[in-house]
């Protein structure tokens, strides 16, 4: 039996392990209800495996009507794309000096070319920035406003940060130090996306005073020449600290959403500016001194995504135009009941799913390893294989955590979820500064500084919940305990999806309210 064969068997040995974890997770999971997109609540008791999710017939009856339908099926998509790009390009090797991570996209041009097509995270901007603006009242206090969304956003974040804090408390005691540093460096990392999505949230209010196409022409406009403008210092030897400022690029997407959201924008119009956006950055990249991949390899001058540049600005436009274009058939393409099914369920988990896939790549990796087979080279004999299963694992195992995982997702917390008063705008400052904090923390992990950032993010979050209970206590006695009709969600148990499931959804995210 030559290596080539011992290959396929190690591969074929593990696949076995991983389905037989796979198993015992499905085996021992009984949540206790789903929550649908819709904000309604089944229960589904105790039960096994596809038992546990609602049927076909229940999510259709529940969704109403006017929903609108593509930006939820565009959005767990997207959340499908990132998790399996992650899957693919992790590289895993182990010695004396503990885990080295690598990039299968590092070497290979053609993979970085097909990061144009996979680098879909704008996507996600526009289509909460769009949902939100749906289901945004004119006049809103906007701290409070925010502190609901926050609400509902954080509370699975809640849960991954206290389960990683005690996996590398664990890990302390039984794994090798540098290893565990290691990890706890990729622990919180995917929060980055959570202090840029709080900030880009912060500026929707504002969006929606856009009322005509040149208002949006105007905002896209203006942050396209500020990104220019920041990149013009990066390539010039300027202050390092100054390309942060190009994180505002994600707003590009959110204005586009909101621009979607109060049809300000035509198909037509949007196709074309999508064309022409995707030729300035062909140019950009084939004539300046832009980078092909639009995500971050090793080696790279002028990274495209960390901060963001001038190619993923344009990129997002490209991506965001495209949607508006083909956003009717993508509506279409939902409303087939057994594919909506997939999008509702998905949806009304998806922070469980970002946040999970990353321990569940962790798991997989782990567990190839102990078998004796990372994934380390392209060439090395059985890699094809070995990704394949890996990637299938990865499916398997992050669905075994949602199914779990998910109703924590959905439960309210005490006090945390308490009716929002919203008219305090310190609340909202306070909400914005622990997602600045969670943007920091994604830079070290639960290392170093890391941890300090992780500290203040929930500092500032305890501060925005006290600060607005506080206004509350002060309004409920100038009324004599009544609660005054303008403080906005005080009539619901949490943030004010309940009581209005035809526009709003349970999702932090925005995920897929009804206009109107």
């Amino acid at each position: 039996m030559g290596p080539f064969d011992f290959a396929y068997l190690r591969v074929a040995a593990l696949t076995i392990t991983l389905q037989l974890i796979v198993r015992y997770l499905l085996r021992n999971t009984h949540p206790a209800r789903v929550v649908l997109l819709s904000g309604a609540v089944v229960e589904t008791g105790t039960l096994r495996f596809m038992h546990m999710l609602p049927t076909v017939a229940t999510v259709a009856e529940k969704t109403p009507r006017n929903r609108d339908r593509s930006l939820d099926l565009i959005r767990i998509v997207s959340l499908l794309v990132v998790i399996t790009g992650h899957g693919v390009m992790l590289l895993v090797s182990v010695d004396s000096d503990g885990l080295h991570f690598g990039n299968l996209l590092t070497n290979s041009p053609v993979l970085q070319a097909l990061t144009w097509v996979l680098q879909v995270l704008p996507l996600f901007f526009f289509a909460g920035a769009a949902s939100s603006a749906m289901g945004y009242t004119p006049g809103t206090n906007w701290g409070g406003w925010l502190l609901r969304r926050a609400q509902r956003l954080y509370r699975p974040v809640f849960y991954y940060v206290a389960a990683w804090v005690v996996a590398l408390a664990v890990l302390q005691q039984f794994a090798a130090h540098q290893v565990q540093r290691q990890i706890a460096g990729l622990s919180v990392q995917l929060l980055w996306f959570i202090g840029v999505y709080v900030i880009v949230l912060a500026f929707v209010p504002a969006f929606t005073r856009m009322t005509q196409g040149w208002h949006l022409t105007l905002t896209v406009g203006s942050v396209y020449v500020g990104a220019a403008a920041v990149d013009w210092t990066r390539l010039h030897d300027g202050p390092s600290m100054l390309s942060y400022l190009n994180i505002l690029v994600w707003l590009i997407p959110a204005a586009l959403g909101v621009g979607y959201a109060r049809g300000l924008v035509s198909r037509g119009a949007a196709a074309t500016l999508a064309g022409a956006m995707f030729v300035v950055d062909v140019a950009l990249v084939a004539l300046g001194p832009y980078e092909l991949s639009l995500v971050t390899v090793e080696g790279q001058r002028l990274s495209n995504m960390t901060p963001p540049s001038l190619v993923l600005a344009g990129h997002a436009i490209v991506l965001s135009c495209l949607f508006i274009a083909i956003a009717p058939w993508c509506d279409r393409l939902a409303r087939n009941a057994r594919v909506w099914w997939l999008v509702a369920i998905g949806n009304g988990g998806a922070m469980t799913l970002y946040l999970w896939h990353m321990p569940a790549l962790l798991l997989v990796t782990a567990v190839s390893h102990l078998l004796g087979y990372d994934r380390t080279d392209p060439a090395q004999p059985g890699f094809a294989a070995l990704l394949v299963v890996q990637v299938l694992a990865l499916y398997a195992v992050t669905a075994a955590l949602f199914l779990g995982l998910q109703q924590f997702e959905n439960r309210p917390l005490p006090w945390w979820d308490g009716a929002v008063t919203g008219n305090s705008a310190m609340t909202g400052i306070a909400v914005v500064i622990a997602g600045v904090a969670n943007l920091l923390a994604a830079k070290w992990g639960l290392v170093g500084p890391g941890i300090w950032c992780t500290i203040v993010a929930a500092v500032a979050l305890i501060v925005a919940r006290a600060l607005d209970q506080t206004h509350a206590n002060g309004l409920a006695d100038s009324s004599h305990g009544r609660v005054l009709p303008h403080s906005a969600g005080a009539q619901t148990r949490y943030q004010g999806w309940e009581h209005r499931p035809d526009r709003e959804c349970p999702s932090g995210l925005g995920f897929g309210r009804s206009p109107g």
